[in-house]
């Protein structure tokens, strides 16, 4: 699978988050305008000294941003886990991917995917029962599709509180779970643990579960394989930050990042070769 941002979306959500216009990076970095939109717009291939004038430019690693504009690196495969279900989706051709965690006869799931016919469907073929719908965010690609599954089976909804109003479709407020730092959702056997991850979306939530040797955090948007997701609004720019480097990093290297959009990572390969991750 391929990374989910390429060299043009890296540069342009580092700069959008800092509120900084084309002309304002193009100075710093020493570009001409023109070429610094051709490089957002994907219209040409960066050189390697364009790379490093734009990494220092926007506070980004220029190794990790070179590996993925002139190198091509794309993380190390991930092993499929006996207990984790990956469900595929798509919002007007754009794919997105949600998870069924599941455990002795128990379910939760991490976001929609939005294809709940699916979600239904692996639900109902390996008669589990639903335990919880864990939405990392509000956004529809994300989380429509929750009134199907609701109708199916009954069960809470976890979302951060600052997002319900993203929801297109609002469950009852009896329904509704606010998810606090470090709360745990049980799944059969299982754990799940919540960290609050604001940036992506104000009230965005990973989810990281500890299964024997398997540790596995699901990330939504707030990372993706080399990159974040957008911030929005822009002005929580640095709150992403911090929750990419202090929450989902600060995890051990071995755990395995399962995000909304593109492929798995590990915490190991992000502290590697991710450029947002902090240079100091």
């Amino acid at each position: 699978m391929p990374l989910e941002d390429d060299f043009c979306d890296i540069i342009k959500k580092a700069r959008m988050g800092q509120a900084w216009s084309v002309a304002d990076v193009a100075r710093m970095a020493g570009l001409p305008d023109g070429d610094l939109t051709a490089l957002e717009r994907g219209a040409r291939p960066p050189d390697r000294s364009e790379v490093q004038a734009l990494a220092k430019a926007l506070g980004l690693r220029p190794g990790p941003l070179e590996q993925i504009a002139i190198e091509k690196w794309e993380p190390v495969a991930q092993q499929s886990m006996a207990w984790v279900e990956r469900i595929r989706g798509s919002i007007n051709g754009y794919g997105v991917q949600g998870y069924v965690v599941h455990d002795g006869g128990e379910a939760l799931l991490i976001d929609t995917a939005y294809n709940a016919p699916a979600m239904i469907e692996f639900l109902s073929r390996r008669q589990l029962r639903l335990m919880g719908i864990c939405l990392t965010h509000g956004h529809a690609d994300h989380a429509d599709g929750i009134d199907q599954i609701l109708n199916y089976c009954q069960a809470p909804v976890y979302l951060g509180t600052e997002d319900i109003d993203l929801l297109s479709w609002r469950p009852p407020a009896a329904q509704m779970k606010t998810p606090e730092q470090g709360q745990t959702i049980a799944v059969g056997r299982l754990r799940v643990q919540c960290l609050t991850t604001p940036g992506h979306t104000p009230g965005g939530i990973c989810y990281r579960v500890d299964a024997g040797s398997e540790h596995v955090c699901f990330v939504g948007d707030t990372l993706f394989a080399g990159s974040i997701g957008r911030s929005n609004p822009s002005t929580l720019y640095q709150t992403h930050l911090r929750s990419v480097r202090t929450r989902v990093l600060e995890l051990s290297p071995e755990y395995q990042l399962l995000p909304g959009h593109g492929p798995a990572t590990t915490v190991r390969e992000e502290l590697g070769h991710n450029p947002f991750v902090s240079i100091h």
